[in-house]
């Protein structure tokens, strides 16, 4: 099969995970050092001022993330599985509209497989800003994640 038919990171992602397909998230890049994640502006998704929910802007931070992870990291699927260990996240700016979340990958993604290889638990950071259409940070995120090893 060649890569031209091989289904992105985003549509993988749709099909797997459901609150991508619910909160209509757009994956607009996807490499292994950075992810661009868009959730469009959704009246059922709004909060009490008229902005994207928290958990929405959660969601949407943490699906940026996955993807960078998914992209750097899909190769290792046979013998580890990705987990999300902890996450925190700051709300800097009322957000209105639609908001991207743009994720960055913490560590070389060859420390992380030669930690893996040395029969480690790798852990690794992932941390994200949300930015509205005008560039303002209205959110930033940091996510930890591992590569638990298959037994």
């Amino acid at each position: 099969m060649s890569s031209e038919t091989l289904p992105s990171i985003g549509e993988m992602m749709a099909a797997s995970v459901p609150m991508v397909r619910t909160l209509n998230l757009e994956f607009t890049e996807t490499t292994a050092e950075r992810a661009v994640v868009r959730m469009p502006d959704q009246s059922d998704f709004h909060n009490h001022v008229g902005g994207p929910h928290a958990g929405a802007m959660f969601t949407l931070a943490e699906s940026a993330s996955g993807a960078i992870v998914m992209t750097a990291f899909g190769d290792q699927l046979g013998r580890a599985v990705p987990l999300a260990v902890r996450a925190e996240i700051g709300y800097k700016k009322l957000a209105m509209g639609p908001v991207t979340a743009t994720a960055e990958l913490g560590r070389p993604v060859a420390e992380v497989v030669a930690e893996l290889d040395a029969g480690g638990r790798p852990e690794f950071p992932v941390n994200i800003a949300i930015t509205r259409e005008d560039g303002a940070v209205t959110g930033e995120m940091s996510i930890v994640w591992t590569l638990r090893p298959n037994k």
